[in-house]
């Protein structure tokens, strides 16, 4: 819990933040990642409507949904695990993750490989190599510091980020007709995006309401936080491999919502309303349990597969993650860990742009088109306002001089 104490600053007097200046953007990870992050968040929903109508071409090397999928579960969410990891390892382990020109670089690499698809001339291997370098990059800049860490259980890290960076590979190998014999590596990532937030939650959840939430105690229980990690890895393995019927398959995430259902109320006070930035957090695993559940259902066939998947991508990936970075942007730029009513009003639209898409295009899928329209544009919105609101906090110097 270490890493909890030195992110949250509550009560801690700051400088005005208006008396900042300077170039801060290598300072530490999650500075040019969640803005990175951000902005390719807003322009790739905002190019989206217009890619899915074919009114404009995606890069050669992908398939419209293709491109969608793949740059969201393989270009957004690596941003924001990349910008939290480095960030939060380094409280861990008390040793420093990259900055400066070897975090640069590393920026690089994740911008090349979003940019490089749209180039004619490159050829596809290098695409593909420069795409998938990136999440082994970032398990190698995190190897020393949880290494040299106290704690053993931070380096479950490592592999699961060279599991993320396998799914990628399958993911282009199958765009490129190969590998075609598996499962849907994109559905792999998406699990494996899953398993990071269930881990990441679990940490911060219950601190975060507990530590501003006077009297509040959370509950846990062994048997739910074990068989959480154990389900939704099997669910990812028969992903990979297909080998259940569809069936048995909607058992496992039914009893994967069941068990985040009970994982959230043993961390839920009623009181996290009155706070934006806690709320954020509660209602994006709020997704997660819903989605699981409507994953199930759509596995039997009584709700839509597509509504099911975006309450986890958008609902629980896109509130969770906006959640996290306005939160650890705040707390390690020395800022109070409240949020301006822009950012909670960046909260609000994300999650009725989830609602919009989730449950328009489920039960009334005559306007289905205007579903997906207006879901893009309130997405469009609440991460346009993230970037407007958090780009000057992120390129400035901590208002409280301290590095980072």
């Amino acid at each position: 819990m270490r890493i909890l104490r030195r992110m949250s600053l509550p009560g801690q007097q700051h400088p005005t933040p208006n008396s900042v200046s300077g170039w801060a953007l290598f300072a530490l990870g999650f500075r040019p990642f969640f803005l990175l992050a951000g902005g390719a968040a807003t322009l790739l929903m905002l190019l989206w409507p217009f890619v899915w109508r074919g009114q404009f071409a995606p890069p050669a090397h992908y398939e419209p949904i293709a491109w969608h999928s793949h740059e969201m579960l393989f270009g957004y969410a690596p941003a924001v695990i990349a910008g939290f990891l480095l960030t939060a390892v380094r409280n861990w382990t008390g040793v420093d993750t990259w900055t400066g020109a070897r975090l640069g670089l590393l920026t690089l690499v994740w911008l090349s490989g979003r940019l490089l698809p749209w180039i004619p001339v490159v050829p596809a291997w290098l695409v593909v190599v420069v795409d998938v370098a990136f999440l082994p990059l970032v398990a190698l800049s995190l190897l020393r510091p949880l290494w040299r860490g106290q704690s053993r259980v931070n380096r479950v890290f490592l592999p699961l980020l060279l599991t993320m960076g396998l799914a990628n590979l399958l993911s282009h190998l199958q765009l490129l007709g190969m590998a075609g014999e598996i499962g849907d590596a994109r559905r792999v990532m998406l699990e494996l995006i899953l398993l990071l937030i269930v881990l990441v939650a679990g940490r911060v959840l219950p601190f975060f309401t507990r530590s501003v939430l006077p009297g509040f105690q959370p509950r846990s229980r062994r048997w739910v936080e074990v068989g959480s990690f154990v389900m939704l890895g099997l669910i990812a393995v028969f992903e990979l491999l297909p080998l259940l019927p569809a069936a048995l398959s909607a058992v496992l995430w039914i009893g994967f919502a069941v068990l985040q259902a009970l994982r959230l109320h043993g961390w839920f006070d009623p009181r996290v309303f009155k706070l934006p930035v806690l709320w954020v957090l509660h209602v994006g695993y709020a997704w997660l349990c819903l989605g699981a559940l409507l994953g199930g259902l759509a596995l039997l066939g009584l709700f839509p597969t597509s509504a099911a998947l975006h309450a986890l991508t958008i609902g629980t990936i896109g509130v969770f993650t906006l959640g996290m970075m306005a939160r650890v942007a705040r707390g390690h730029t020395g800022r109070p860990i409240s949020v301006s009513t822009t950012t909670a009003t960046a909260f609000v639209v994300a999650n009725v742009a989830v609602v919009v898409r989730v449950f328009g295009g489920a039960w009334f899928a005559d306007h289905y088109a205007l579903w997906v329209d207006v879901s893009a544009a309130l997405w469009v919105v609440a991460f346009g306002l993230f970037v407007l609101r958090y780009a000057p906090i992120l390129l400035r110097p901590r208002v409280d001089g301290r590095p980072g």
